[in-house]
């Protein structure tokens, strides 16, 4: 496929969003819905096997207009800075029922932990599929989890996230939600749905929302984001909700509400691309 926009897959695959990606030697390796994916970037060419152009296209955001987002939230140094550091970093579209396992697992978690959680749920679960010599395992539908147990969730090295990920499942399953119906819901209205599942507060809400469901307003705040704010943007708050932000790791939910609200107003519509940018900056730079 011809790359006829800015676009680079190292920095879009590694920078956090996705955890079912494995680059071997030149190229990555993944498995989306029931596709099993291998992608290589050579300059401005993107070869791909195990699905179509149209497909890649959508998941690996290659429609968002990249160059007038990037101008919409290109407020300050520090931001431009990261724009110019990973140019042609993406926001990959995910399926949201994967988006939601994935970061139902990610709760407390290092990367690793959460593509060793999922990989188990797979291999457990899900069904077998090969590309080329290679094995892989789709991630089990909403019905088929519905169907484990907490203990068999445990099993995949869950811990307490089992409990939430069956349930989530289970509500899914009994109700019939379709989460793909939400990237039509206002982002607060799609985002109470998503709480209303056992175990998705307002970062793992956040994180659906913007990598799945197409809310680019959307800003996750973690431990990485909040030291962003302190370090380039504690004069937008005031001084007492900074000392209290320094004092400790945690981030209380007035100051999650106060910090996502701040993003909003100030990057606008596409704060979540600035999240994402500013994000994989802080981590790199450790």
């Amino acid at each position: 496929m011809r790359l006829n926009v800015p676009f680079d897959l190292d920095s879009t695959l590694c920078c956090g969003q996705v955890f079912r990606w494995k680059k071997i030697g030149d190229w990555w390796f993944g498995v989306v819905g029931d596709h099993v994916v291998k992608l290589h970037q050579c300059n401005a060419e993107l070869l791909i096997k195990g699905a179509t152009e149209d497909f890649m296209r959508q998941y690996l955001g290659l429609n968002d207009n990249l160059e007038h987002i990037n101008r919409c939230v290109n407020k300050d140094p520090f931001v431009a800075a990261a724009l110019k550091q990973f140019q042609g970093l993406r926001l990959v579209h995910q399926l949201p029922w994967e988006c939601l396992v994935s970061y139902i697992c990610a709760t407390n978690k290092n990367i690793p932990a959460i593509e060793m959680m999922l990989r188990k749920i797979s291999a457990k679960y899900g069904e077998k599929k090969f590309l080329e010599d290679k094995q892989f395992y789709t991630l089990p539908s909403a019905k088929s989890l519905a169907c484990s147990t907490e203990n068999g969730l445990r099993e995949c090295g869950l811990g307490y996230r089992a409990k939430y990920l069956l349930a989530t499942a289970k509500k899914i399953d009994d109700e019939k939600i379709d989460l793909e119906t939400l990237k039509r819901a206002p982002y607060l209205q799609a985002k109470k749905v998503l709480l209303s599942f056992l175990g998705v507060g307002a970062k793992v809400a956040d994180c659906v929302l913007l990598f799945s469901l197409e809310k680019m307003e959307a800003f996750p705040v973690d431990l990485w984001v909040k030291r962003v704010i302190l370090n380039y943007y504690s004069e937008k708050f005031p001084p007492e909700m900074v000392k209290k932000m320094q004092s400790r790791k945690s981030v209380t939910p007035k100051e999650y509400e106060a910090i996502g609200d701040f993003a909003r107003s100030y990057f606008g519509c596409y704060a979540g691309y600035a999240q994402e940018y500013l994000f994989h900056m802080e981590r790199t730079q450790r």
